[in-house]
């Protein structure tokens, strides 16, 4: 049997590997994204994959299409799920459709990965790759075998690769960084300040603020401090920038999607300011009415992201309405960077609906008198039933 596996070259993938050979007797071709990992992980991986008696190892470059198609559109829906971007659960998609196209090249019989039981990232995968290749068989051994990060270390060690006792379970892309694992199992307890790799402590980051300028076109941003700047160097320079503030750090109580409440630690320096940037400019140029319906939307959006619904027509018909409001979502936001913040101060756009002449305490754009009959009437049902209670 032919299999290809999603492959990180962390513990649970190499551990997938072995168990794919010895107890499913399969010839394993890895897989392994670049979706704005560190580079490092790459040799790592690669290393660990011939190691482990891989049949072939595969590297593919999706960090732009990962941006293009999946960063950005998720910008446009403000897509964050119980107070924290979505980074993790957006990778998977771009990830599990390249194993599928894979497997589907190499004439393979089945996909794998390394998914617990426990996550949310198996509900990513298996419908993912569903979707992409109904007919192949989804294989995930640690699921299926019911392991331990423990046992899987124990194992690896008797295949003859010791594994590096590590306290975190880490995964992290252009777009943010997750941390589980341990101590952060235990929520009454900070965060250590090891758990954190992309940014620096607020504590000591510089006391000067920093002014960033984004520019937007269509919700998506395309220019950093005056510069066109295409996405992936966009958010790396902005993850730099941010990161060095101790902009987006964040720490939740998550609710997954089997029903298990979770601790979890995240990292999402540029997504944090881009967001942030992105919700002025909209609060700027939209109207009140399609502000209170995309609020809504966007809500739905992130939530069948983070379910692993990425394939469901609903999530296109959801787009469809996003789409339209972001034609006018095109302006300058200035954004300052302070420690363990990112504040807007200040917004502009050819499509703004502030109208400075009309809502000025000092101009005289707006006859005052009308607005007395308004008040007439407005909340006249809430004084009738009180006169009446």
């Amino acid at each position: 049997m032919k299999v290809v596996l999603g492959f990180s070259g962390g513990l649970d993938t190499c551990a997938c590997l072995k168990l794919l050979q010895e107890k499913y007797g399969a010839e394993v071709i890895t897989v392994i994204v670049d979706v704005g990992q560190r580079p490092e992980l790459f040799r790592v991986a690669e290393e660990r994959a011939r190691k482990l008696g891989a049949a072939k190892h595969v590297y593919v470059d999706a960090k732009e299409e990962f941006v293009r198609e999946y960063v950005f559109r998720s910008v446009k829906a403000n897509g964050c799920y119980e107070g924290y971007p979505l980074s993790i659960s957006l990778a998977r998609y771009p990830t599990a459709s390249w194993l599928a196209r894979i497997a589907l090249r190499e004439g393979a019989e089945a996909v794998a990965h390394g998914c617990t039981g426990k996550g949310n990232d198996q509900f990513r995968f298996d419908l993912t790759l569903s979707a992409q290749a109904p007919g192949l068989r989804i294989i995930a051994p640690i699921r299926e075998l019911n392991l331990t990060r423990e046992a899987e270390v124990e194992y690896l060690g008797k295949c003859g690769l010791p594994f590096p006792s590590t306290p975190y379970s880490v995964d992290e892309n252009l777009w943010g960084r997750s941390v589980e694992g341990k101590e952060l199992e235990d929520p009454s307890r900070p965060p250590p300040e090891e758990a954190f790799q992309l940014t620096r402590s607020p504590a000591e980051a510089p006391k000067e603020p920093t002014l960033v300028t984004l520019g937007f076109e269509g919700g998506v941003p395309v220019f950093l401090n005056g510069e066109r700047t295409e996405g992936v160097r966009l958010i790396r320079e902005l993850n730099l920038l941010a990161g060095a503030y101790g902009v987006g750090r964040i720490d939740v109580m998550e609710d997954r999607i089997l029903g298990l409440k979770a601790r979890e630690v995240y990292e999402a320096p540029a997504a944090t300011v881009i967001l942030e940037a992105h919700r002025a400019l909209e609060a700027l140029v939209l109207t009140r009415e399609e502000l209170a319906v995309k609020e809504r939307m966007d809500r739905k959006w992130s939530e069948m992201v983070y379910g692993g619904r990425w394939f469901d027509p609903l999530r296109e018909d959801l787009e469809a309405f996003i789409e339209a409001t972001q034609r006018r979502v095109t302006g300058e936001v200035k954004v300052e960077l302070l420690p363990g913040r990112a504040q807007v101060v200040g917004r502009s756009s050819p499509h703004s609906l502030y109208d400075r002449e009309r809502v000025s305490f000092h101009l005289q754009g707006f006859d005052q008198r009308m607005s007395a009959s308004v008040t007439k009437f407005h909340g006249l049902d809430g004084r009738i039933q009180r006169m009446r209670g």
